[in-house]
């Protein structure tokens, strides 16, 4: 019995390996509606209005963690929801996949000070941004409006997550402007036109 079940285990963690695995190439394709808004340079959302996030050398991890969250209606935003609701989680490793392969845009050489109001950031997002680990979403070159709705948002209780949630209580509006001015000024991500 114990042999069986060590096998079970065995056999079910490779094919989970396996599925987990993301292709860029099929990525491609299947995120080709995410061009739509994710692809051009400065696009701003209808209501409310904030420019639609950069992807392009987002971690494979937190994409995929997003899609997911999307689809299980713990991220609110109704277009996203719906394209998620179609994605099986091998479409969603892949489309991670193709976004975590487009490259970050050069890192500064002589990278500005990060503000007092990043300290309690940088532990994962790292202190120019560009993040510890791809679980963690690079801020560098992200979109102001985008990064200000979102700590808003975390502020709020209106995008939940118990660990920025925990943060963001802390921030004033003061400190959510400038920390998104910060990370928005600094090389990072591109949208998907590779801007």
């Amino acid at each position: 019995m114990r042999t069986r079940s060590l096998m079970l285990l065995f056999i079910t963690s490779i094919s989970l390996q396996v599925h987990a695995q993301g292709n860029p190439e099929a990525g491609q394709v299947k995120g080709h509606t995410c061009t739509g808004c994710h692809g051009i340079e400065g696009y701003n959302n209808v209501y409310p209005t904030y420019k639609v996030p950069r992807l392009g050398g987002q971690g494979a991890s937190y994409v995929q963690s997003a899609l997911r969250a999307y689809q299980g209606g713990e991220r609110a935003h109704p277009t996203m929801q719906a394209h998620a609701q179609s994605l099986a989680e091998q479409d969603m490793a892949d489309i991670a996949a193709w976004l975590a392969g487009k490259e970050l845009a050069e890192a500064a050489t002589d990278p500005a000070e990060a503000p007092a109001e990043s300290t309690m950031c940088q532990a994962c997002h790292g202190a120019d941004g560009r993040g510890t680990d791809p679980a963690y979403p690079v801020l560098a070159g992200q979109y102001e409006s985008y990064l200000v709705k979102a700590l808003e948002d975390y502020r709020s209780g209106a995008r939940r997550n118990a660990i920025m949630g925990g943060f963001a209580a802390q921030l004033t509006d003061q400190d959510i402007k400038v920390l998104a001015r910060w990370y928005a000024d600094q090389p990072g991500l591109r949208d998907l036109s590779g801007k």
